[in-house]
């Protein structure tokens, strides 16, 4: 409970304590010569009203002053000044308890569901140890750190920018980034991110990012915008309240002046207006909605997942189709090579060394695992790329490099066609990706090279399902035996191979073009750069965080900080169950409010009734939301 919190409460205890007080004294006629006075009884009774009302008459008048006439503040001015003319003072005082009460118990409620998310406030780095060229180390602002400097990270410390070890062994806590609450293990060579917490080894590390390029800042800056992105909900419950308002205000002074022209008793009309005004308190739904969403949102982050929008979270519970990229989604995007089958007059080891030369200038995970073959057959060292004169990348088919004068390429089948390699045995290679390797035309062998499951895919998928996903589609550039053999494997429904990246936004078009029509949504799930335009033209789009492209993360719509996929079906629960208690909350208080309001015109109620109509339902509704704060870590 904050300050402000035990302050309000407070206040609330004691005009309630002498609220109750005048109550008791003046129910047992212990001082009738006070109470049977209307003006020493509204002196009495003023005490605790402006014990606990003068936030509101504060708020009120500034309102008023800044042309906002039409809020809450406002309404319980009106009506409590109007019960206190007609000689209701105890009422009077009781609504402007009862409103406080359930306004500090809104602000207690959004400060529970704000707490997973301001947690992440926790993550920031305070500091960096910059080591110097001397060695000797330098405090400095993580802003100051620069691409390249050295840092050591004692244990306990937060590591202040994404880096790279150079030297020693930890143990890395991720729980505040990813909410697993495994730690990782890190040496020489393995990636840190910003953010984390050093376990009990002191490590030397390497800044590959700056400060404000790094994955802590993103996630912050994704945390900062969320609230700005309304969902369709919320936005419907913000122009309802603008225009509901000013219509109850309109009806409450047609009953209090209309009326008792024809039929007198002003007194009683007024009254009935001064409740008119309690019950028309909009509260419950502009506080109870989006403190769901807020819940949501919270509740997501807690099992490890970045929404960045509530608008977001709503689509989610209507997902009917989930496409996916191949490798670093569904696979892990660790290639190795399965087998070596060189062409007749070709030794395994020359297969292996032209490809690896060949692929020697790229990145890309296929050229890793060719000169991880190449050094676990016994490979002298890295290939002398001195020997490699240029490089062409072909897209979706592979690539060519000029080896000792010679043009040696490596890729698809249609790459070999297109190098004019007139004979060459074609492989089934099931799940593999098939690797062919030419030199100046001949044909040298075959690489079959096996991009490892996640284990955790098949899982996913079939929660996906449970969940109400009709449809899981695989986009992958990988050939069709190769998707068609994962899609087994993993339960996906279609599968489209051989795609380049601008053929995954068609097929995604076309997909949305099916559906098309509300509650049918389609999301994209993807990690690299390719799946950047893809990830944006989706309905909602998902990014692997932890592994995945600074541009895919950009332009997902949700963030999966550990790249575990059974985080997309746990969001899909959050997201319905969101949906579903907003939607609660809207049908309940404008049931009871109607249904109030309608008595109260024939005066068939009284202003306590008025005080649970709004007083009641909003604290009901508020503890409705409150039910996703025990929505807890699930996978």
């Amino acid at each position: 409970m904050g300050e402000k919190q035990k302050k309000g409460l407070i206040r609330i205890l004691s005009a309630a304590a002498v609220f109750l007080t005048l109550l008791i004294l003046e129910h047992t006629g212990a001082l009738p010569f006070i109470f049977g006075n209307r003006w020493l009884s509204l002196l009495c009774y003023l005490a605790p009203y402006l014990i606990c009302g003068l936030p509101v008459i504060r708020k009120a008048f500034l309102g008023i002053k800044n042309r906002q006439v039409f809020d809450e503040s406002f309404l319980m001015v009106i009506a409590t000044v109007g019960a206190v003319a007609t000689g209701e003072n105890s009422e009077a005082v009781a609504v402007m308890l009862f409103y406080q009460v359930g306004e500090w118990f809104q602000d207690y409620a959004v400060g529970r569901s704000r707490r997973s998310i301001r947690d992440l406030m926790d993550i920031v780095p305070e500091f960096a140890n910059l080591v110097l060229p001397d060695g000797t180390v330098e405090t400095v602002d993580p802003d100051d750190v620069s691409v390249g400097d050295i840092l050591l990270i004692r244990p306990g410390e937060k590591i202040p920018v994404d880096a790279e070890v150079l030297t020693g062994e930890s143990l890395i806590a991720t729980a505040a980034l990813t909410g697993e609450s495994v730690p990782r293990a890190a040496g020489p060579g393995d990636a840190v991110v910003s953010g984390c917490i050093n376990g009990d080894g002191s490590l030397t590390v390497k800044a590959t990012k700056a400060f404000s390029d790094s994955t802590v800042s993103k996630i912050l800056e994704l945390v900062e915008t969320a609230a700005e992105k309304k969902s369709k909900t919320e936005r419907f419950i913000t122009r309802f309240a603008r225009y509901y308002t000013p219509v109850v205000v309109t009806a409450a002074l047609f009953l209090a002046l209309i009326p008792p022209i024809f039929l007198g008793d002003w007194r009683g009309w007024i009254y009935r207006a001064c409740a008119f005004l309690v019950i028309s308190c909009p509260c419950a739904l502009v506080i109870s909605v989006p403190l769901a969403f807020f819940g949501g949102i919270g509740a997501a982050s807690r099992a490890g997942v970045l929404v960045k929008g509530s608008n977001f979270l709503e689509l989610m519970a209507d997902v009917d189709t989930v496409v996916s990229d191949k490798t670093g989604t569904l696979t892990k995007g660790n290639f190795r090579v399965t087998e070596v089958i060189p062409a007749e007059g070709t030794s395994a080891g020359e297969l292996l060394s032209k490809a690896a030369l060949a692929e020697g200038m790229s990145t890309h995970p296929i050229a890793r695992s060719i000169m991880q073959a190449l050094a676990e057959a016994g490979g002298t060292g890295a290939p002398d790329l001195g020997r490699v004169s240029g490089t062409e990348n072909i897209p979706g088919l592979g690539l060519a490099s000029t080896v000792d004068g010679h043009r040696v390429a490596v890729g698809s089948a249609e790459l070999m066609r297109r190098e004019g390699v007139a004979t060459f045995e074609e492989a089934a290679g099931g799940a593999a990706t098939v690797c062919y390797v030419a030199e100046d035309g001949r044909f040298l062998g075959t690489l079959l090279i096996r991009d490892e499951v996640k284990p955790e895919a098949a899982s996913a998928i079939a929660a996906m399902k449970r969940e109400g996903v009709k449809s899981t589609v695989m986009l992958t550039g990988d050939r069709k035996g190769v998707g068609d053999a994962v899609a087994l494997e993993l339960g996906v429904d279609r599968v489209h191979s051989g795609l380049l990246p601008q053929d995954k936004v068609t097929k995604v078009e076309s997909m949305l073009a099916e559906l098309g029509g509300e509650g049918r949504r389609l999301v994209f799930v993807g990690d690299g750069i390719n799946d950047a335009p893809v990830l944006t033209r989706a309905d909602v789009g998902i990014a692997m965080g932890s592994m995945g492209s600074d541009a895919a993360i950009e332009a997902a719509d949700i963030v999966i900080m550990d790249d575990d996929l059974r985080r997309i079906p746990a969001v899909m629960r959050i997201a319905k169950k969101t949906v579903r208690i907003s939607k609660q909350n809207i049908v309940f208080a404008l049931a009871v409010k109607t249904a109030v309001l309608i008595l109260t015109a024939f005066g068939l109620s009284n202003m306590w009734t008025a005080v649970f109509a709004d007083v009641g339902v909003a604290v009901l509704c508020i503890l409705n939301s409150m039910r996703l704060l025990a929505v807890r870590k699930t996978v």
